[in-house]
């Protein structure tokens, strides 16, 4: 008898009605059953209420299912309408946020924010979480990508004692996107680029990027579902993904290329695109492999 068989009533009773179709998902249960799942939230999903309640929703679903998720957030769009409030201006450098001494500080502020809100939004829904901030499970080692950019870090080490032992205890790891150099100076990572650090580092099944586009785009504009990473490379190169995409594939990239078995770039905007991405034959988004 099948897990689905088995466990068919208590399963259908959170499984979403515009969900993947019931029938396909017992063999992806099966593959994902107990694997990390690092997923990074950005976009809309920062902004908008009810996409913001799927996620947590999709989110919860995992755990129920017996799937290990991490959780890495973004802040882009809510950093941006912090800055405006403030009349601080900001320029970006290769989809990267230039960040001195006062835009600093507003990340911070934002990025712990948001972070509680989203341990908040599991905890109701009956799914410990933990944060994992610059101020609180402190676990990202960086150093300065490079002066022009002012306080954006690279990771350098991550604490995976620390991801594992919340794991272990039952709690979702919620990161913030910020790490500490050898001085403590508070420094802020791309959030893609956090992602897939902690991706290679726990060698977690999957990495998914959950942003504001159906994923990867060829030259005539149609959606590409799987794509190996040379491909993505020589995309790059020849202009067909620019500015803001360039990151995040080159996070696919080099995480397909340092043991993560597969990367998917998925649209937040899609109701439980994380659980068609997981769960169906079709998938969601663009799927990158090695």
């Amino acid at each position: 008898m099948s897990i689905v068989e088995n466990l068919d009533n208590k399963i259908r009773k959170f499984w979403p009605k515009n969900g993947p179709p019931f029938q396909e998902i017992d063999k992806y249960i099966k593959k994902y059953s107990r694997e990390k799942i690092v997923i990074k939230c950005g976009g809309r999903v920062l902004l908008d209420p009810n996409l913001f309640s799927n996620f947590i929703n999709d989110v919860t679903t995992l755990k129920k299912l017996g799937l290990t998720p991490v959780i890495v957030h973004g802040g882009g769009p809510r950093i941006k309408k912090k800055l405006e409030e403030l009349n601080i201006e900001s320029k970006f450098i290769m989809g990267l946020r230039v960040t001195d001494e006062k835009i600093i500080k507003v990340v911070e502020e934002v990025m712990i924010e948001f972070n509680k809100e989203i341990v908040i939004a599991l905890e109701k829904k009956e799914c410990n979480a933990k944060s994992v901030t610059v101020k609180e499970n402190s676990s990202i080692c960086v150093e300065q990508k490079n002066k022009v950019l002012g306080y954006v870090g690279r990771p350098t080490k991550i604490d995976n004692k620390l991801i594992n032992n919340l794991i272990k205890e039952n709690f979702i790891p919620v990161v913030s996107p910020m790490g500490l150099d050898e001085n403590k100076q508070t420094y802020n990572i791309n959030a893609d680029t956090t992602a897939g650090a902690l991706a290679k580092s726990l060698r977690s099944r999957r990495l998914m990027l959950m942003t504001d586009v159906e994923g990867v785009y060829d030259k005539n504009k149609k959606l590409i579902s799987e794509i190996k990473s040379a491909e993505a490379e020589k995309m790059i190169y020849d202009e067909t993904i620019s500015e803001g995409m360039i990151p995040k594939i080159r996070t696919c990239i080099d995480a397909v290329n340092n043991g993560v078995r597969g990367v998917a770039i998925i649209d937040g905007r899609k109701p439980h695109s994380i659980l068609f991405e997981l769960f169906s034959d079709k998938g969601a988004g663009t799927l990158i492999r090695k």
